[in-house]
């Protein structure tokens, strides 16, 4: 039975289209919803590389941002009658994703099938994909 669900979410357009079915699946049993935000610590890195900005100053924006995001879409599954635990991690999405899995022992994965940038997803390898191959429950993959 399927009565709590991991949605990791990185705000993109899939990720909100993820967020349309997970509401559809209240009428399924889904009570509970844990929505997981991974800030990517090797993206942290680059922008500090190529900026003259503050490294802190730089994280303090990327984790009020995710804040922002995460706690929208969080009372949004509110409204719709769902328990919700927010988490923001900080590492790599797809490993995060799979132990946050493990820690909140989850009946599936909720998954947007692409993120923010697919020419990323080219040189590092689609974290959904990952996610699909090392996961131990069920994945709900989420299609453009």
């Amino acid at each position: 039975m399927l009565d709590k669900i991991l949605f990791p979410t990185d705000f993109s357009d899939v990720s909100k289209k993820a967020l349309g079915y997970i509401k559809e699946l209240k009428q399924a049993g889904i009570k509970e919803v844990v929505v997981l935000h991974v800030i990517d610590e090797r993206e942290i890195d680059a922008i500090f590389q190529n900026s003259a900005v503050r490294f802190e100053d730089i994280v303090r924006s990327i984790r009020a941002e995710a804040r922002k995001g995460i706690n929208a879409v969080g009372r949004e599954l509110e409204k719709n009658g769902f328990t919700v635990k927010v988490r923001i991690e900080e590492g790599i999405p797809f490993r995060d994703i799979l132990s946050v899995e493990k820690e909140e022992n989850v009946s599936a994965i909720v998954i947007g099938s692409h993120g923010k940038s697919n020419i990323k997803e080219m040189l590092l390898g689609s974290v959904s994909e990952k996610v699909i191959r090392k996961s131990k429950k069920p994945v709900l993959v989420v299609k453009r």
